[in-house]
């Protein structure tokens, strides 16, 4: 399904929260949405790996990587694992790489910039926490909605079968 996040903002203004307008699109997928699944790391991707390994499918991974945009945290191995594990998308505060390659992936992909330094693997930080970025407090089961024009929250999912025509 297509999401267009400013009908959305339009149609539950007062049951959703709005992203600042940090991040820029590198996936293949236009537009996309799932329940929140949260890593809070620095540098290091080892938990986005070991979280995108798992079964993905009706999930956005939320990565809080402290807004580094010294190491890339996103990488076409991770996205290769996302892809493979039908995740719907990836919203990272921190960087990728290899973005030429990202964008022939089918899945959602915003982050800050892009970087070609890679980060570390040690799995170090935390799974399934509350974290907080770009003016908005995500949580563990969250529903986020993306596309070009923006990323709106939401803490349960929006009926939009039925409004959204």
């Amino acid at each position: 399904m297509d999401y267009n996040t400013s009908e959305l903002c339009d149609l539950f203004a007062d049951n959703i929260d709005v992203l600042e307008p940090l991040f820029k699109s590198y996936g293949g997928r236009y537009s996309y949405a799932g329940e929140v699944t949260t890593v809070k790391c620095f540098e290091d991707k080892g938990l986005i790996d070991k979280m995108l390994s798992s079964n993905g499918q009706g999930k956005v991974l939320l990565v809080d990587g402290g807004g580094s945009l010294r190491r890339a945290l996103i990488d076409s191995d991770n996205i290769q694992l996302a892809v493979e594990n039908d995740w719907e998308g990836i919203i990272c505060f921190g960087a990728v790489r290899e973005v030429d390659v990202l964008e022939e992936y089918d899945i959602g992909i915003h982050a800050l910039n892009a970087i070609p330094v890679a980060a570390e693997t040690r799995e170090v930080g935390d799974l399934d926490i509350a974290v907080n970025f770009a003016g908005v407090t995500f949580l563990p089961e969250d529903f986020i909605y993306a596309d070009g024009t923006g990323i709106v929250l939401a803490p349960e999912p929006l009926d939009i079968d039925t409004d959204y025509e």
